[in-house]
Parts: structure tokens; C-alpha cells; sequence
């Protein structure tokens, strides 16, 4: 790459509010052996890293740092010894944790997956991460016809899909959430009966509307929520806690059965759900779309719990060559 070229990502100087992450000029990267050079069209955004840019997540970064796991886009340039045929490929990928609120990304060309024909990038990202969380999580609760299964957060992006999963599966479903338009997304999505689990007496809702206990619960909020979740199962039922959004992750009880996370590939995971969506049997939830410049006004919409479903980071690259110094130096 030319020297001194830059490009805008958003840095995280210090840990904080959304306000502490800023949009600055950095210079671009530059793929090393193995890797590829991808033009970022789509960044998503989790709540993990809401967490990591407060200091409070399951892991430390490492300041100054640019966010973002998961990006969509163009492979511009390729690294030593990587087929210069994946130039102009469109793909997405993971980037090793972070990264990805730029307009440019170096990732791990055995990362790269091609994103299907029929299936925009705004789609596979919103499917990258919470794409191949669900189908694990589905894939080992494995729900079956006639068998009620609760989703908490069942608005979110997780959720959402779980919902889609359970139902394709033949399963009832219970979703969870906490507004209204959340329950409405639920219901549209598949879900058989949606509860607000903000109300005090929302298990005592779930029993008397089921009329018995639960098979299945998808647990990704943890905290008091996934404790009172838990309450609902049969004995021997599917416990599946994969999110810590509202407090601790939740501890199966002795009296039910706690879902290990399949052992999968990750990236197989992650096809599947993109070739699901390309068949027309999966569909994300696209809530919040954000330029670069407004990572942290979608960072307090997540916080906020205003967004019903996934929220992603559009860069709009506007390149010059300024030569300016690393925004990522210490």
C-alpha cells in the first residue's frame, strides 16, 4: 500500500461511555502472510463489545484499540502467499476480536467466507456472529415438534433467529422480550406467544398460557432474567445459557439439563446460516444502521435496549494521504 495513505476508523482511547469512541485518521493496514486486505462496506456490532469498550466484558483490549469483530466487504489486496485469484471477492469475516470500525481490515484469508448470491452484506453480517450462534445453539438444544421452548431477548438479534430456528423445528414458542415492538417482531417471526420479561409475574404468565412447564429454554440474558427462565423447565429440561446481557451467566440447576455449546467449526456454523438466508429459511434483523462516524450513538441504542434486532457500522471510505501519524500509537 502507498505510504502515508489513511483511512477512518473509530478509536477506543480509553474505556468509558459511547462517547469515548472516536472517529480518527489512521493509516491503513497492511495484509501480512496469510491475510487479506478487505474494504469494510459493513462493521456489525455486539453487545460484548459495549461491554468491552466500558471495561466490563468477558475480556480486556488493549488501548488504544479499534473495535469490532465482524466485517463485511470487497477483498482489495492480498498477503504473501494467499491466491491473488480472492481479489474483489465479497466476503465476510471474523478479524480475531478487533478491528472492525474501519473502512479497511486486514483478516485471515482461512476466515474469509463468500457470501451467497441473493444475499446482501448488510444480511451477512447481521449473520456472521449471531448467525452461527443461533444455529449452535438450535443445532444442540436440537427443538423438537410440538415441544414449547422459551427465547429470551427474543427481539434481539440471537433471539430473533432462535425464534426462526425453533419454529422451523416444529417447536412452540415462547418469546421474551421487553417492549412491545419487540414482542410484535417476535410474533412475526414465529413465536406462538410472547411475554414482557420486564413484568414482575411474567413466569407466572408463561405457566398459566402453556398450561405446564417448559422443554427448552435459549437463555442470552442471564442474571435474575435467566434464574427465573430456569424456574419454567421440566425436570431434564434443555437449559441453553449463551448471554450474560442483564447479569451473570445463569448456573444450570441440578434438576435440568445444561446444553453444551456444540463442537463445530465456527465457520461452519456461520455458512450455514448464510445459506439458509440465501434460501429464503432464515432472516436477520436489521434495527440500527449507523455511519462510522455514529459508532457510539449506535453503541447507546444498544445500551439503550432501544433496537430490535442487529445493528451494524456502514464506513464510507474517503481516502486521502494526508500522512497522518498512527491514531493507534500509544
Amino acid at each position: 500500500m502507498d505510504v502515508g495513505v489513511v483511512m477512518r476508523a473509530v478509536v477506543l482511547r480509553k474505556y468509558g461511555g459511547p462517547e469515548a469512541l472516536v472517529a480518527e485518521e489512521v493509516p491503513d493496514p497492511v495484509p501480512g502472510p496469510g491475510q487479506v486486505l478487505v474494504e469494510v462496506a459493513v462493521a456489525g456490532i455486539t453487545f460484548v463489545e459495549t461491554q468491552l469498550r466500558a471495561d466490563q466484558g468477558p475480556r480486556r483490549v488493549e488501548l488504544p484499540a479499534v473495535l469490532g469483530n465482524g466485517v463485511g466487504g470487497t477483498v482489495l489486496a492480498v498477503g504473501e502467499g494467499v491466491d491473488e485469484a480472492l481479489t474483489g471477492a465479497r466476503v465476510v469475516s471474523t478479524l480475531n476480536g478487533t478491528g472492525g470500525y474501519a473502512e479497511l481490515a486486514v483478516a485471515a484469508a482461512d476466515q474469509l467466507i463468500p457470501v451467497p448470491d441473493g444475499l446482501s452484506l448488510e444480511e451477512a453480517v447481521a449473520l456472521l456472529s449471531d448467525g452461527r450462534t443461533a444455529v449452535g445453539l438450535a443445532r444442540a438444544a436440537a427443538p423438537r415438534p410440538g415441544e414449547w421452548v422459551l427465547v429470551e431477548a427474543a427481539g434481539g438479534g440471537v433471539g430473533g433467529l432462535l425464534v426462526q430456528l425453533a419454529s422451523a423445528a416444529g417447536a412452540r414458542v415462547v418469546g421474551a422480550a421487553s417492549s412491545a415492538a419487540k414482542r410484535r417482531h417476535a410474533e412475526e417471526l414465529g413465536a406462538e406467544l410472547t411475554v414482557d420479561y420486564t413484568d414482575p409475574g411474567w413466569t407466572d404468565q408463561v405457566r398459566a398460557a402453556v398450561g405446564g412447564p417448559l422443554d427448552v429454554v435459549f437463555d442470552g440474558v442471564g442474571g435474575a432474567i435467566g434464574a427465573a427462565a430456569q424456574t419454567l423447565l421440566r425436570d431434564g429440561g434443555r437449559f441453553s445459557s449463551y448471554g450474560m446481557a442483564g447479569g451473570p451467566m445463569t448456573a444450570a440447576d441440578p434438576r435440568v439439563t445444561q446444553v453444551p455449546w456444540p463442537e463445530a467449526d465456527p465457520r461452519e456454523l456461520a455458512r450455514e446460516a448464510l445459506e439458509l438466508a440465501a434460501a429464503g429459511r432464515l432472516r436477520p434483523t436489521v434495527g440500527g444502521v449507523f455511519p462510522l462516524e455514529s459508532a457510539a450513538e449506535a453503541h447507546a441504542a444498544i445500551e439503550a435496549r432501544t433496537v430490535t434486532g442487529k445493528s451494524l457500522l456502514l464506513p464510507a471510505r474517503a481516502r486521502t494521504t494526508s500522512g497522518a501519524e498512527s491514531a493507534l500509537s500509544p
